[in-house]
Protein backbone atom coordinates (compact mmCIF):
# COMPACT_ATOMS: atom_id res chain seq x y z
CA UNK A 1 0.00 0.00 0.00
CA UNK A 2 1.29 3.43 -0.87
CA UNK A 3 2.32 5.68 1.92
CA UNK A 4 0.40 8.80 2.87
CA UNK A 5 3.17 10.97 1.40
CA UNK A 6 2.94 9.28 -1.98
CA UNK A 7 -0.87 9.55 -1.95
CA UNK A 8 -0.53 13.31 -1.37
CA UNK A 9 1.86 13.48 -4.29
CA UNK A 10 -0.61 11.71 -6.57
CA UNK A 11 -3.40 14.08 -5.49
CA UNK A 12 -1.22 17.11 -6.24
CA UNK A 13 -0.30 15.65 -9.62
CA UNK A 14 -3.93 15.21 -10.65
CA UNK A 15 -4.77 18.74 -9.52
CA UNK A 16 -1.95 20.32 -11.48
CA UNK A 17 -2.31 17.99 -14.45
CA UNK A 18 1.23 16.66 -14.28
CA UNK A 19 2.76 13.20 -13.89
CA UNK A 20 3.32 11.92 -10.30
CA UNK A 21 6.86 10.92 -11.19
CA UNK A 22 7.66 14.60 -11.83
CA UNK A 23 6.58 15.50 -8.29
CA UNK A 24 8.50 12.55 -6.85
CA UNK A 25 11.63 13.66 -8.68
CA UNK A 26 11.15 17.19 -7.32
CA UNK A 27 10.94 15.84 -3.75
CA UNK A 28 14.07 13.71 -4.14
CA UNK A 29 16.04 16.60 -5.64
CA UNK A 30 14.91 18.91 -2.83
CA UNK A 31 16.06 16.45 -0.13
CA UNK A 32 19.44 15.98 -1.83
CA UNK A 33 19.96 19.73 -2.09
CA UNK A 34 19.01 20.33 1.54
CA UNK A 35 21.31 17.50 2.74
CA UNK A 36 24.29 18.74 0.73
CA UNK A 37 23.79 22.22 2.10
CA UNK A 38 23.55 20.89 5.65
CA UNK A 39 26.77 18.88 5.37
CA UNK A 40 28.45 21.67 3.39
CA UNK A 41 29.85 19.35 0.76
CA UNK A 42 30.22 19.54 -3.00
CA UNK A 43 29.91 15.79 -3.49
CA UNK A 44 27.34 14.40 -5.90
CA UNK A 45 24.23 13.66 -3.87
CA UNK A 46 20.85 12.13 -4.65
CA UNK A 47 17.63 11.62 -2.79
CA UNK A 48 15.41 8.56 -2.76
CA UNK A 49 11.74 8.16 -1.82
CA UNK A 50 10.31 4.83 -0.76
CA UNK A 51 6.73 4.68 -2.12
CA UNK A 52 5.62 2.00 0.37
CA UNK A 53 7.05 3.44 3.56
CA UNK A 54 7.30 7.09 2.60
CA UNK A 55 10.88 7.22 3.88
CA UNK A 56 13.26 9.66 2.17
CA UNK A 57 16.99 8.96 2.13
CA UNK A 58 19.98 10.86 0.79
CA UNK A 59 23.29 9.46 -0.36
CA UNK A 60 26.46 10.52 -2.12
CA UNK A 61 27.87 8.47 -4.99
CA UNK A 62 31.35 8.15 -6.42
CA UNK A 63 32.58 6.64 -9.65
CA UNK A 64 35.12 3.81 -9.39
CA UNK A 65 38.40 4.23 -11.33
CA UNK A 66 41.21 1.73 -11.79
CA UNK A 67 44.11 3.45 -9.96
CA UNK A 68 45.46 6.78 -8.80
CA UNK A 69 46.70 7.70 -12.27
CA UNK A 70 43.08 7.88 -13.54
CA UNK A 71 41.83 9.70 -10.45
CA UNK A 72 40.95 13.21 -11.77
CA UNK A 73 38.26 14.29 -9.28
CA UNK A 74 38.99 12.99 -5.79
CA UNK A 75 35.66 14.39 -4.49
CA UNK A 76 33.47 12.42 -6.87
CA UNK A 77 35.79 9.57 -7.82
CA UNK A 78 37.32 6.66 -5.88
CA UNK A 79 39.98 4.10 -6.73
CA UNK A 80 39.16 0.44 -7.16
CA UNK A 81 41.25 -0.52 -4.11
CA UNK A 82 39.36 1.84 -1.79
CA UNK A 83 36.02 0.82 -3.27
CA UNK A 84 36.71 -2.90 -2.58
CA UNK A 85 37.24 -2.07 1.09
CA UNK A 86 33.76 -0.49 1.27
CA UNK A 87 31.96 -2.89 -1.09
CA UNK A 88 33.85 -6.03 -2.12
CA UNK A 89 33.40 -7.11 -5.72
CA UNK A 90 32.83 -3.67 -7.16
CA UNK A 91 34.03 -3.07 -10.74
CA UNK A 92 35.68 -0.16 -12.53
CA UNK A 93 33.10 2.31 -13.90
CA UNK A 94 30.38 1.45 -11.40
CA UNK A 95 29.09 3.73 -8.63
CA UNK A 96 29.42 3.25 -4.95
CA UNK A 97 26.85 4.78 -2.56
CA UNK A 98 27.49 6.25 0.87
CA UNK A 99 24.30 7.21 2.71
CA UNK A 100 23.98 10.35 4.81
CA UNK A 101 21.82 10.70 7.88
CA UNK A 102 18.86 13.05 7.22
CA UNK A 103 17.68 13.09 10.81
CA UNK A 104 19.59 16.24 11.78
CA UNK A 105 17.92 18.26 9.00
CA UNK A 106 16.00 21.08 10.64
CA UNK A 107 13.44 23.77 9.75
CA UNK A 108 15.73 25.69 7.39
CA UNK A 109 16.48 22.58 5.35
CA UNK A 110 12.76 21.76 5.21
CA UNK A 111 11.96 25.28 4.01
CA UNK A 112 14.59 25.00 1.29
CA UNK A 113 13.19 21.65 0.21
CA UNK A 114 9.70 23.17 0.06
CA UNK A 115 10.83 25.98 -2.24
CA UNK A 116 12.58 23.55 -4.53
CA UNK A 117 9.49 21.34 -4.73
CA UNK A 118 7.20 24.28 -5.56
CA UNK A 119 9.59 25.54 -8.21
CA UNK A 120 9.83 22.16 -9.89
CA UNK A 121 6.08 21.71 -9.80
CA UNK A 122 5.51 25.14 -11.40
CA UNK A 123 8.01 24.40 -14.14
CA UNK A 124 6.35 21.06 -14.78
CA UNK A 125 2.96 22.75 -14.89
CA UNK A 126 4.20 25.31 -17.45
CA UNK A 127 5.62 22.55 -19.60
CA UNK A 128 2.35 20.64 -19.44
CA UNK A 129 0.30 23.70 -20.39
CA UNK A 130 2.68 24.57 -23.21
CA UNK A 131 2.54 21.08 -24.65
CA UNK A 132 -1.25 21.13 -24.40
CA UNK A 133 -1.96 24.48 -26.10
CA UNK A 134 1.14 25.41 -28.11
CA UNK A 135 -0.12 23.70 -31.27
CA UNK A 136 -3.67 25.06 -30.95
CA UNK A 137 -3.09 28.72 -31.81
CA UNK A 138 -6.01 30.49 -33.58
CA UNK A 139 -8.34 27.78 -32.25
CA UNK A 140 -11.64 28.75 -30.61
CA UNK A 141 -12.00 27.39 -27.08
CA UNK A 142 -14.82 27.31 -24.57
CA UNK A 143 -13.86 29.13 -21.38
CA UNK A 144 -15.36 30.31 -18.12
CA UNK A 145 -14.80 33.75 -16.65
CA UNK A 146 -12.80 33.06 -13.49
CA UNK A 147 -11.91 36.53 -12.25
CA UNK A 148 -11.18 40.08 -13.37
CA UNK A 149 -7.79 41.58 -12.60
CA UNK A 150 -7.73 45.29 -13.39
CA UNK A 151 -8.52 45.61 -17.09
CA UNK A 152 -7.64 41.97 -17.81
CA UNK A 153 -10.09 39.09 -17.72
CA UNK A 154 -8.85 35.70 -16.49
CA UNK A 155 -10.54 32.67 -18.07
CA UNK A 156 -10.51 29.06 -16.94
CA UNK A 157 -9.81 26.72 -19.84
CA UNK A 158 -10.08 23.57 -17.74
CA UNK A 159 -6.43 22.58 -17.65
CA UNK A 160 -5.00 26.06 -17.38
CA UNK A 161 -5.83 29.70 -16.88
CA UNK A 162 -5.84 32.17 -19.74
CA UNK A 163 -5.52 35.93 -19.74
CA UNK A 164 -7.39 38.30 -22.06
CA UNK A 165 -5.74 41.77 -22.10
CA UNK A 166 -7.68 44.96 -22.65
CA UNK A 167 -6.59 45.34 -26.30
CA UNK A 168 -8.09 41.92 -27.12
CA UNK A 169 -11.51 42.73 -25.66
CA UNK A 170 -14.56 44.17 -27.36
CA UNK A 171 -15.74 47.49 -25.97
CA UNK A 172 -19.35 46.26 -26.09
CA UNK A 173 -18.73 43.26 -23.83
CA UNK A 174 -18.91 43.01 -20.06
CA UNK A 175 -18.77 39.63 -18.34
CA UNK A 176 -19.72 38.29 -14.94
CA UNK A 177 -17.88 35.67 -12.93
CA UNK A 178 -18.80 32.17 -14.02
CA UNK A 179 -20.13 33.15 -17.47
CA UNK A 180 -19.24 30.79 -20.30
CA UNK A 181 -17.89 32.37 -23.48
CA UNK A 182 -15.87 31.47 -26.57
CA UNK A 183 -12.35 32.78 -26.90
CA UNK A 184 -9.61 32.56 -29.54
CA UNK A 185 -6.24 31.20 -28.43
CA UNK A 186 -3.63 33.71 -29.57
CA UNK A 187 -0.35 32.39 -28.19
CA UNK A 188 1.29 30.52 -25.34
CA UNK A 189 4.10 32.36 -23.57
CA UNK A 190 6.36 29.76 -22.04
CA UNK A 191 8.60 32.19 -20.16
CA UNK A 192 5.77 34.20 -18.61
CA UNK A 193 4.88 34.14 -14.94
CA UNK A 194 1.34 33.33 -13.90
CA UNK A 195 -1.22 32.67 -16.65
CA UNK A 196 0.79 32.13 -19.79
CA UNK A 197 -2.03 31.43 -22.25
CA UNK A 198 -3.21 34.60 -24.06
CA UNK A 199 -6.73 34.56 -25.50
CA UNK A 200 -8.80 37.11 -27.44
CA UNK A 201 -12.40 38.11 -28.02
CA UNK A 202 -11.46 40.58 -30.77
CA UNK A 203 -9.82 38.21 -33.25
CA UNK A 204 -11.51 37.62 -36.66
CA UNK A 205 -11.29 33.87 -36.08
CA UNK A 206 -14.07 34.19 -33.49
CA UNK A 207 -16.50 35.50 -36.12
CA UNK A 208 -15.41 32.76 -38.52
CA UNK A 209 -16.07 30.08 -35.89
CA UNK A 210 -19.49 31.54 -35.10
CA UNK A 211 -20.46 31.44 -38.78
CA UNK A 212 -19.28 27.85 -39.03
CA UNK A 213 -21.48 26.97 -36.06
CA UNK A 214 -24.57 28.82 -37.30
CA UNK A 215 -24.37 28.25 -41.09
CA UNK A 216 -24.44 24.59 -42.21
CA UNK A 217 -23.32 25.55 -45.73
CA UNK A 218 -20.07 26.94 -44.29
CA UNK A 219 -19.58 23.91 -42.08
CA UNK A 220 -19.81 21.50 -45.05
CA UNK A 221 -17.71 23.83 -47.29
CA UNK A 222 -20.51 24.60 -49.73
CA UNK A 223 -19.92 28.24 -48.84
CA UNK A 224 -16.39 29.33 -47.96
CA UNK A 225 -15.19 32.39 -46.08
CA UNK A 226 -12.55 34.09 -48.23
CA UNK A 227 -11.66 37.10 -46.05
CA UNK A 228 -12.62 38.76 -42.78
CA UNK A 229 -11.87 42.29 -41.57
CA UNK A 230 -12.95 43.19 -38.06
CA UNK A 231 -12.83 46.05 -35.61
CA UNK A 232 -14.12 44.49 -32.41
CA UNK A 233 -17.18 46.18 -30.98
CA UNK A 234 -17.74 48.29 -34.10
CA UNK A 235 -18.12 46.46 -37.42
CA UNK A 236 -17.06 43.32 -39.25
CA UNK A 237 -16.89 42.76 -42.99
CA UNK A 238 -16.87 39.15 -44.18
CA UNK A 239 -16.47 38.00 -47.80
CA UNK A 240 -18.06 34.66 -48.72
CA UNK A 241 -18.08 32.59 -51.90
CA UNK A 242 -20.25 29.67 -52.97
CA UNK A 243 -18.93 26.49 -54.54
CA UNK A 244 -22.42 25.66 -55.80
CA UNK A 245 -23.92 28.05 -58.36
CA UNK A 246 -27.40 27.29 -57.01
CA UNK A 247 -26.51 28.45 -53.49
CA UNK A 248 -26.52 32.15 -52.68
CA UNK A 249 -23.59 32.68 -50.26
CA UNK A 250 -24.93 35.91 -48.77
CA UNK A 251 -28.43 34.53 -48.34
CA UNK A 252 -27.11 31.37 -46.69
CA UNK A 253 -25.22 33.43 -44.11
CA UNK A 254 -28.12 35.77 -43.44
CA UNK A 255 -30.66 32.99 -43.06
CA UNK A 256 -34.45 33.07 -43.04
CA UNK A 257 -35.48 36.56 -41.89
CA UNK A 258 -31.91 37.10 -40.76
CA UNK A 259 -32.07 34.47 -38.01
CA UNK A 260 -28.55 33.12 -38.55
CA UNK A 261 -26.72 36.42 -38.63
CA UNK A 262 -28.82 37.80 -35.77
CA UNK A 263 -27.71 34.91 -33.59
CA UNK A 264 -24.08 35.80 -34.30
CA UNK A 265 -24.72 39.48 -33.62
CA UNK A 266 -26.21 38.61 -30.23
CA UNK A 267 -23.13 36.54 -29.40
CA UNK A 268 -20.95 39.54 -30.28
CA UNK A 269 -23.10 41.90 -28.15
CA UNK A 270 -24.58 43.86 -31.06
CA UNK A 271 -21.57 44.22 -33.33
CA UNK A 272 -22.53 45.17 -36.92
CA UNK A 273 -21.75 42.62 -39.63
CA UNK A 274 -21.55 43.26 -43.40
CA UNK A 275 -21.73 40.10 -45.52
CA UNK A 276 -20.22 40.57 -48.99
CA UNK A 277 -20.04 38.23 -51.95
CA UNK A 278 -16.44 37.58 -52.94
CA UNK A 279 -15.30 38.31 -56.49
CA UNK A 280 -12.05 37.46 -58.24
CA UNK A 281 -12.28 40.77 -60.11
CA UNK A 282 -10.68 43.23 -57.72
CA UNK A 283 -12.62 46.26 -58.98
CA UNK A 284 -15.96 44.49 -58.57
CA UNK A 285 -14.90 43.23 -55.15
CA UNK A 286 -13.94 46.77 -54.13
CA UNK A 287 -17.37 48.11 -55.11
CA UNK A 288 -19.06 45.51 -52.92
CA UNK A 289 -16.60 45.95 -50.06
CA UNK A 290 -17.41 49.67 -49.79
CA UNK A 291 -21.12 49.03 -49.29
CA UNK A 292 -23.46 50.62 -48.29
CA UNK A 293 -21.89 53.46 -50.31
CA UNK A 294 -22.56 53.50 -54.06
CA UNK A 295 -19.34 53.59 -56.09
CA UNK A 296 -19.18 55.35 -59.46
CA UNK A 297 -16.04 53.61 -60.74
CA UNK A 298 -12.91 51.83 -59.54
CA UNK A 299 -9.54 51.85 -61.26
CA UNK A 300 -6.18 50.25 -60.48
CA UNK A 301 -3.50 52.91 -60.07
CA UNK A 302 -0.55 50.71 -59.08
CA UNK A 303 -0.64 46.96 -59.57
CA UNK A 304 2.71 46.35 -57.89
CA UNK A 305 1.88 48.19 -54.66
CA UNK A 306 -1.80 47.14 -54.87
CA UNK A 307 -3.37 50.60 -54.94
CA UNK A 308 -6.92 51.37 -56.03
CA UNK A 309 -8.61 54.66 -56.85
CA UNK A 310 -12.33 54.78 -56.07
CA UNK A 311 -14.56 57.57 -57.38
CA UNK A 312 -17.89 58.19 -55.65
CA UNK A 313 -20.59 60.80 -55.98
CA UNK A 314 -20.17 63.90 -53.86
CA UNK A 315 -23.13 62.87 -51.72
CA UNK A 316 -21.67 59.39 -51.15
CA UNK A 317 -18.17 60.45 -50.07
CA UNK A 318 -18.82 60.58 -46.32
CA UNK A 319 -20.74 57.29 -46.44
CA UNK A 320 -17.93 55.56 -48.33
CA UNK A 321 -15.29 56.78 -45.88
CA UNK A 322 -17.42 55.92 -42.86
CA UNK A 323 -17.25 57.13 -39.29
CA UNK A 324 -13.63 58.02 -38.54
CA UNK A 325 -12.65 56.26 -41.78
CA UNK A 326 -13.90 52.90 -40.55
CA UNK A 327 -15.69 51.76 -43.72
CA UNK A 328 -12.77 52.35 -46.09
CA UNK A 329 -10.30 51.01 -43.52
CA UNK A 330 -12.17 47.72 -43.21
CA UNK A 331 -12.61 47.51 -46.98
CA UNK A 332 -8.87 47.97 -47.51
CA UNK A 333 -8.13 45.28 -44.93
CA UNK A 334 -10.65 42.95 -46.56
CA UNK A 335 -9.20 43.47 -50.05
CA UNK A 336 -5.57 43.61 -49.02
CA UNK A 337 -5.22 46.69 -51.26
CA UNK A 338 -4.70 50.39 -50.53
CA UNK A 339 -7.80 52.44 -51.36
CA UNK A 340 -7.83 56.13 -52.28
CA UNK A 341 -11.38 57.53 -52.29
CA UNK A 342 -12.18 60.72 -54.19
CA UNK A 343 -15.40 62.53 -55.01
CA UNK A 344 -16.41 63.42 -58.55
CA UNK A 345 -15.56 67.08 -57.94
CA UNK A 346 -12.11 66.25 -56.56
CA UNK A 347 -11.41 64.00 -59.54
CA UNK A 348 -12.55 66.67 -61.97
CA UNK A 349 -10.23 69.25 -60.41
CA UNK A 350 -7.38 66.77 -60.46
CA UNK A 351 -7.94 66.04 -64.16
CA UNK A 352 -8.04 69.74 -64.94
CA UNK A 353 -4.75 70.29 -63.13
CA UNK A 354 -3.18 67.38 -65.00
CA UNK A 355 -4.38 68.69 -68.34
CA UNK A 356 -3.12 72.14 -67.51
CA UNK A 357 0.24 70.74 -66.51
CA UNK A 358 0.31 68.59 -69.65
CA UNK A 359 -0.40 71.50 -71.99
CA UNK A 360 1.84 73.86 -70.06
CA UNK A 361 -1.14 76.05 -69.06
CA UNK A 362 -1.68 79.68 -70.07
CA UNK A 363 1.54 81.57 -69.57
CA UNK A 364 2.41 85.04 -70.83
CA UNK A 365 5.96 86.38 -70.45
CA UNK A 366 6.13 89.22 -67.99
CA UNK A 367 7.92 91.31 -70.59
CA UNK A 368 4.52 91.75 -72.30
CA UNK A 369 3.48 94.20 -69.54
CA UNK A 370 5.63 97.08 -70.72
CA UNK A 371 4.01 99.50 -68.30
CA UNK A 372 6.15 97.94 -65.58
CA UNK A 373 9.40 99.18 -67.02
CA UNK A 374 12.64 97.32 -67.51
CA UNK A 375 13.85 97.86 -63.97
CA UNK A 376 10.82 96.32 -62.29
CA UNK A 377 10.72 93.48 -64.80
CA UNK A 378 14.33 92.59 -64.07
CA UNK A 379 13.66 92.57 -60.32
CA UNK A 380 10.64 90.30 -60.77
CA UNK A 381 12.52 87.93 -63.05
CA UNK A 382 15.37 87.78 -60.55
CA UNK A 383 12.80 86.75 -57.91
CA UNK A 384 11.57 83.90 -60.15
CA UNK A 385 8.42 85.62 -61.49
CA UNK A 386 8.53 85.18 -65.25
CA UNK A 387 4.83 85.11 -66.26
CA UNK A 388 2.00 87.59 -65.95
CA UNK A 389 -0.22 84.87 -64.44
CA UNK A 390 2.33 84.16 -61.73
CA UNK A 391 2.57 87.87 -60.94
CA UNK A 392 -1.22 88.17 -60.73
CA UNK A 393 -1.43 85.25 -58.27
CA UNK A 394 0.99 86.85 -55.81
CA UNK A 395 -0.21 88.79 -52.79
CA UNK A 396 1.05 92.29 -51.92
CA UNK A 397 2.87 90.84 -48.91
CA UNK A 398 4.73 88.41 -51.15
CA UNK A 399 5.69 91.16 -53.57
CA UNK A 400 6.98 93.42 -50.78
CA UNK A 401 9.41 90.66 -49.81
CA UNK A 402 11.19 91.09 -53.17
CA UNK A 403 14.23 93.39 -52.87
CA UNK A 404 13.63 96.80 -54.42
CA UNK A 405 9.80 96.60 -54.38
CA UNK A 406 8.27 99.41 -52.32
CA UNK A 407 4.77 100.79 -51.89
CA UNK A 408 4.92 102.99 -54.98
CA UNK A 409 6.30 100.18 -57.11
CA UNK A 410 3.65 97.84 -55.69
CA UNK A 411 0.91 100.25 -56.71
CA UNK A 412 2.43 100.61 -60.16
CA UNK A 413 2.54 96.82 -60.58
CA UNK A 414 -1.11 96.54 -59.54
CA UNK A 415 -2.19 99.20 -62.06
CA UNK A 416 -0.13 97.64 -64.85
CA UNK A 417 -1.58 94.15 -64.24
CA UNK A 418 -5.14 95.51 -64.15
CA UNK A 419 -4.59 97.37 -67.40
CA UNK A 420 -3.13 94.26 -69.00
CA UNK A 421 -6.05 91.99 -68.12
CA UNK A 422 -8.50 94.81 -68.86
CA UNK A 423 -7.62 94.54 -72.54
CA UNK A 424 -8.84 90.92 -72.54
CA UNK A 425 -12.08 91.85 -70.80
CA UNK A 426 -12.74 94.51 -73.50
CA UNK A 427 -11.94 91.98 -76.24
CA UNK A 428 -8.71 93.68 -77.30
CA UNK A 429 -5.38 92.02 -77.80
CA UNK A 430 -2.50 93.97 -76.26
CA UNK A 431 0.31 94.52 -78.69
CA UNK A 432 3.42 92.75 -77.45
CA UNK A 433 5.78 95.53 -78.58
CA UNK A 434 3.56 98.51 -77.72
CA UNK A 435 5.10 101.21 -75.59
CA UNK A 436 3.42 103.78 -73.40
CA UNK A 437 3.63 106.40 -76.19
CA UNK A 438 2.31 104.02 -78.90
CA UNK A 439 -0.58 102.74 -76.82
CA UNK A 440 -1.83 106.25 -76.12
CA UNK A 441 -1.26 109.54 -77.91
CA UNK A 442 1.78 109.96 -80.15
CA UNK A 443 5.02 110.91 -78.53
CA UNK A 444 5.36 114.70 -78.40
CA UNK A 445 8.09 116.11 -80.50
CA UNK A 446 10.96 117.87 -78.89
CA UNK A 447 11.16 115.57 -75.85
CA UNK A 448 14.27 113.43 -76.05
CA UNK A 449 15.10 110.70 -73.58
CA UNK A 450 18.17 111.62 -71.54
CA UNK A 451 21.35 109.90 -72.60
CA UNK A 452 21.87 108.54 -69.09
CA UNK A 453 18.49 106.75 -69.15
CA UNK A 454 19.21 105.36 -72.60
CA UNK A 455 22.57 104.02 -71.49
CA UNK A 456 21.08 102.57 -68.32
CA UNK A 457 18.31 100.87 -70.26
CA UNK A 458 20.89 99.32 -72.61
CA UNK A 459 22.87 97.91 -69.71
CA UNK A 460 19.79 96.81 -67.76
CA UNK A 461 20.60 98.92 -64.69
CA UNK A 462 17.64 101.29 -64.55
CA UNK A 463 16.75 101.97 -60.95
CA UNK A 464 13.32 102.39 -59.53
CA UNK A 465 13.60 106.21 -59.57
CA UNK A 466 14.76 106.24 -63.20
CA UNK A 467 11.80 104.05 -64.17
CA UNK A 468 9.47 106.53 -62.53
CA UNK A 469 11.11 109.41 -64.49
CA UNK A 470 10.61 107.45 -67.70
CA UNK A 471 6.92 106.92 -66.89
CA UNK A 472 6.53 110.60 -65.96
CA UNK A 473 7.96 111.66 -69.33
CA UNK A 474 5.55 109.36 -71.14
CA UNK A 475 2.64 110.78 -69.18
CA UNK A 476 3.87 114.34 -69.90
CA UNK A 477 4.00 113.55 -73.61
CA UNK A 478 0.47 112.16 -73.49
CA UNK A 479 -0.76 115.26 -71.64
CA UNK A 480 0.89 117.63 -74.17
CA UNK A 481 -0.65 115.75 -77.06
CA UNK A 482 -4.04 115.99 -75.44
CA UNK A 483 -3.45 119.73 -74.87
CA UNK A 484 -2.68 120.24 -78.58
CA UNK A 485 -5.84 118.39 -79.53
CA UNK A 486 -7.81 120.54 -77.12
CA UNK A 487 -6.35 123.73 -78.60
CA UNK A 488 -7.26 122.63 -82.12
CA UNK A 489 -10.81 121.92 -81.04
CA UNK A 490 -10.98 125.29 -79.28
CA UNK A 491 -9.74 127.16 -82.38
CA UNK A 492 -12.28 125.43 -84.58
CA UNK A 493 -15.01 126.33 -82.10
CA UNK A 494 -13.83 129.98 -82.05
CA UNK A 495 -13.91 130.23 -85.85
CA UNK A 496 -17.40 128.80 -85.96
CA UNK A 497 -18.49 131.24 -83.26
CA UNK A 498 -17.00 134.22 -85.18
CA UNK A 499 -18.74 133.27 -88.37
CA UNK A 500 -22.03 132.97 -86.57
CA UNK A 501 -21.58 136.35 -84.88
CA UNK A 502 -20.67 138.04 -88.16
CA UNK A 503 -23.77 136.69 -89.84
CA UNK A 504 -25.90 137.97 -86.98
CA UNK A 505 -24.26 141.42 -87.21
CA UNK A 506 -24.93 141.69 -90.93
CA UNK A 507 -28.56 140.84 -90.46
CA UNK A 508 -29.01 143.53 -87.80
CA UNK A 509 -27.22 146.46 -89.67
CA UNK A 510 -29.84 148.87 -91.32
CA UNK A 511 -29.71 149.61 -95.02
CA UNK A 512 -27.25 152.48 -95.54
CA UNK A 513 -28.96 153.85 -98.62
CA UNK A 514 -32.37 153.96 -96.94
CA UNK A 515 -30.98 155.76 -93.94
CA UNK A 516 -29.26 158.30 -96.07
CA UNK A 517 -32.41 159.09 -97.98
CA UNK A 518 -34.39 159.55 -94.77
CA UNK A 519 -31.78 161.87 -93.38
CA UNK A 520 -31.82 163.98 -96.51
CA UNK A 521 -35.62 164.30 -96.40
CA UNK A 522 -35.56 165.32 -92.76
CA UNK A 523 -32.97 168.00 -93.50
CA UNK A 524 -35.05 169.44 -96.26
Amino acid sequence: MASALYQSIELLSREKGIEPQIVVGAVEEAIALATRKYYKTQENMRGELNKDTGEITAYIYKTVVANDDELEDPVNQITLEEANELAPGVEVGSEIRMYRDTTPLGRIAAQLAKQVIFQKVREAERDTVFNEYAHREKEVLNATVKRIEGQDVIYDLGKAEARCPKREQSRLEQFTIGERVRVVLLKVDRAAKGPQVIVSRAAPELVQNLFQSEVPEIYDNTVTIRAIAREAGERTKIAVQSRDKDVDPVGACVGMKGMRVQSIIRELRGEKIDIIEFSEEITTFAEKALQPAKVSRVSITDLTDKQLEVIVDDTQLSLAIGKKGQNVRLAAKLLGWKIDIKSEEEKRQEVEQQMQALTGGPSTPIEQVTELGEGIIQKLVAAGITTVEGLADMTPEQLEEIPGIGEKTLERISVAVRHYFGHFEEGEEPEPSATAGEAGAPEPEGIDEPAALTAAADTGTISEGESEIETAEAVAGTAEAELENSQEVLEEATEDQDETAAELAVDNVPDVDEGTEENEEGGA
